[in-house]
Formats: structure tokens, C-alpha cells, sequence
């Protein structure tokens, strides 16, 4: 182990520490004695209560908007001074998310009786800007994992949080075994499930359909390099897991939201509406496993953009074997990366469907309820992502030259 990849690996460890620490420090005003015989609060009520979940929803939303905005998407695309700008509004957005999430459970507080000890509006704006502040040295701390240690900041941030319930989740379920509350086979099937899923994943977020580059000769200065051939490579999920996923019951509950709105949430259709949208629901896993399949294709468009990735290849007089240059090759790469999403969009319809599935038929534990697809998804591209950054850092001397 060189000395950079020890230093990453150290700054890694120390910021995530701080963040765990950052978790069980209680929002200042809280009798915390209370908030273990409450029913409803089995979380610490932390300075990291929102986690990074509202910088995520505004992130989200920009990239949606770049999607359908090609203005927001040229701007992204136009350089550091165009990024940074785009950074600002998701930090904007994140900060009037993080604001109204903060004051609506900072104002819920102050109605329990005898959580807070001072119940008044002094509370709930220490309170606000508090859980506000959280969101915000998060985002900076992933930021700064990303660029000074090893792994992306904010996958690792998230893979933690999501981590650090195993150990309870399995101890409880080792416990109702014992007890005989729940099957022993049932325990042993869901291990089964979950090896072959992590090995499912770890095997589709490798895989590649590479796509044959051959380059002419190229001239620098008075020396000619000569012609080479290289491969594009393609992601069997180039539309990751957060989007597609996170999206797909906008489509439904935010219509149904504004049905409730003018017909009333206790109207009989809309009622009956949101009773068969709940996980479980037959109507919930058919509908929501449409939505997936489908923006998958959408934001793969967006991430891979063949007409773009054509003229690039044409500009640095790159060729497909067999595969005019310009729109042929277009169209060529648009077909390539079409059947590929087929794939990946059925992947991540499957790996969605995991806990609706368990409901739905009643074979479910009694583990968190973040442990399903999307939560192994994280964590193990996360590990893959660590991995690679370590084996690079490690070939890599001080210099910055591969040895």
C-alpha cells in the first residue's frame, strides 16, 4: 500500500466517523429520555435527521429538467463555468426543500407533549436551521471524501447510513427465530435471495457491450501517430438507479395529489385510488414497474446521446467498422445502446419489484425497510466503485504516471 492510498483510505474512515458521530448528536431543546417511549420516533432525532435526501430530490429534479430543458443541458455541457452554475440552483433547491422538510418537523415536535422542553417558536427555528445546516455539511462532506478519498462521497454517505442497521436487523430476526415467531427456511430463503441478487448486480454493473473505434493517423507537431483501434464501451444500465426508481410514483401520486385537492381526499375514486397504489398493491408493482422499464429508456437517451457521442467520434476522426461516419453512425450506436437498455430496464424493473413482491404475498422480514433492491444496488456499486479507485491510486506513483 503506497502512502496517497493510505492517506485517501484514512481521510475516507475519519469523514465517515464524523458523519456517524453527526448522527447521534439530538437536535438541541429535546428532552431525549422521551424519544424512547415514543412509538413513532424509533430514529434519532439528529443534525442529520434529513440525511442527504433533500439535496438528492433537488439533484434529481435538475437532471429531470435537463432532460426536457436542452438549455439546462447545453449549459451543463458547456464547461466548469456552466456546471457550477447548474450546482448552485441544485444548492438552492436543496436548501427551500431542506427548510420546509426541517420546519414541518420541527413544528410537529413542539406538539408532543413533554418533548420539548421549551415548546415555542424560539425552538423551532434553532431547530430548522439546525437540521438545515445538516443537509448542507453533508453535501460538503461528500464532496470533500469524493475529491481528497476514496469512492464517491455521496454514494458512501448513503451506503452507511443504509449499513449501519444490519447488525440490529439481524439480531432481531435471529431472535424471532429463536423464538419460533417466525421460519427458519423462510430466514434461509431470503439469504439465498439476497447472495444471488448481490451477485446479479455486481455482474450487470460490470458488464459492457463494447462497440469497435478505429482512429486514423494522427498529427503532432512534426511526429505522426500512427492509426489505432480502441472500443466504446456501453453500460448494460447506463440510467443508474435513483432516477427511474424515484420518479415512477411521481407519475401516479402526483396526479392524485392534485385530485385530492379538488375532489377531496376522502372522495370515494380517490380513495379507492390510493388504497391500490400502496406497496403490495397488484396495481402499485404493474404500474410502477411500467414507469421503470420506461424512463429507463428515457434517461439512458439522455446520458448516452448518440447523435453527440457521433459527432465526437467524427471530430477526432474515429470510425465504426462498417458504419459510415455522421448519421449512420448515429443511428447505428442509438440501436446499440436501444437493445442494451432492454437489459438494463428489465433489471432494474426486477430489482424494484423486490420488496412490493414480499409484501404482496406475505414472505417478508422484519428487517429495515431501506434494505431492498435499490439500497444493494447503492451499496454494492459503491464497494465496485472503491475497488477500482483503489487498484488505480495503487498503480499510480506520485507523479500521477501509471506504473
Amino acid at each position: 500500500m503506497n502512502w496517497e492510498l493510505a492517506r485517501r483510505i484514512a481521510f475516507t474512515i475519519g469523514a465517515l466517523l464524523f458523519f456517524r458521530l453527526g448522527t447521534q448528536i439530538p437536535i438541541a431543546g429535546l428532552d431525549v429520555s422521551r424519544l424512547s417511549s415514543l412509538p413513532n420516533f424509533n430514529v434519532r432525532l439528529s443534525l442529520f435527521s434529513l440525511s442527504l435526501i433533500p439535496y438528492l430530490t433537488a439533484a434529481i429534479f435538475v437532471r429531470l429538467l435537463s432532460v426536457v430543458w436542452r438549455g439546462l443541458s447545453s449549459l451543463e455541457r458547456s464547461g466548469e463555468g456552466g456546471r457550477r452554475k447548474v450546482a448552485r440552483a441544485t444548492l438552492g433547491l436543496t436548501l427551500a426543500l431542506a427548510a420546509s422538510q426541517a420546519y414541518g418537523i420541527a413544528s410537529a415536535l413542539i406538539s408532543i407533549p413533554e418533548l420539548v422542553r421549551n415548546p415555542d417558536g424560539w425552538f423551532v427555528v434553532t431547530a430548522t436551521a439546525s437540521m438545515v445546516g445538516g443537509v448542507f455539511v453533508l453535501v460538503w462532506l461528500s464532496e470533500q471524501i469524493t475529491r481528497y478519498g476514496i469512492g464517491n462521497g455521496l454514494a458512501l454517505i448513503l451506503s452507511v447510513g443504509m449499513l449501519v442497521s444490519l447488525p440490529r436487523d439481524v439480531a432481531g430476526i435471529v431472535g424471532l427465530v429463536q423464538s419460533g415467531a417466525i421460519s427458519g427456511n423462510l430466514v434461509f430463503a431470503h439469504a439465498v435471495l439476497w447472495v444471488v441478487t448481490v451477485a446479479v448486480i455486481v455482474l450487470v454493473e460490470g458488464a459492457r457491450r463494447n462497440v469497435r473505434v478505429e482512429f486514423g493517423a494522427l498529427n503532432v507537431g512534426a511526429r505522426q501517430l500512427p492509426a489505432r483501434a480502441g472500443v466504446l464501451p456501453i453500460k448494460l444500465n447506463s440510467a443508474g438507479f435513483l432516477i427511474p426508481v424515484t420518479v415512477a410514483p411521481w407519475i401516479f401520486f402526483l396526479p392524485l395529489a392534485f385530485a385530492g385537492l379538488i375532489l377531496g381526499g376522502d372522495h370515494p375514486l380517490v380513495a379507492a385510488a390510493y388504497r391500490h397504489l400502496q406497496l403490495g398493491q397488484p396495481a402499485h408493482m404493474i404500474l410502477v414497474s411500467i414507469a421503470v422499464f420506461v424512463l429507463a429508456f428515457v434517461y439512458t437517451a439522455c446520458v448516452v446521446d448518440p447523435e453527440h457521442t457521433a459527432k465526437s467520434l467524427a471530430q477526432r476522426d474515429g470510425t465504426i467498422p462498417g458504419i459510415a461516419p455522421g448519421e449512420a453512425t448515429a443511428d447505428y450506436l442509438d440501436r446499440v445502446v436501444s437493445l442494451t437498455t432492454v437489459i438494463g430496464a428489465v433489471y432494474l424493473t426486477a430489482l424494484q419489484m423486490i420488496p412490493g413482491v414480499f409484501e404482496l404475498y406475505g414472505i417478508g422480514l422484519p428487517y429495515s425497510m431501506i434494505v431492498d433492491g435499490g439500497a444493494a444496488l447503492v451499496v454494492v456499486g459503491t464497494t465496485l466503485d472503491i475497488k477500482t479507485q483503489v487498484r488505480d491510486v495503487s498503480l499510480t506513483n506520485p507523479g500521477g504516471v501509471r506504473r
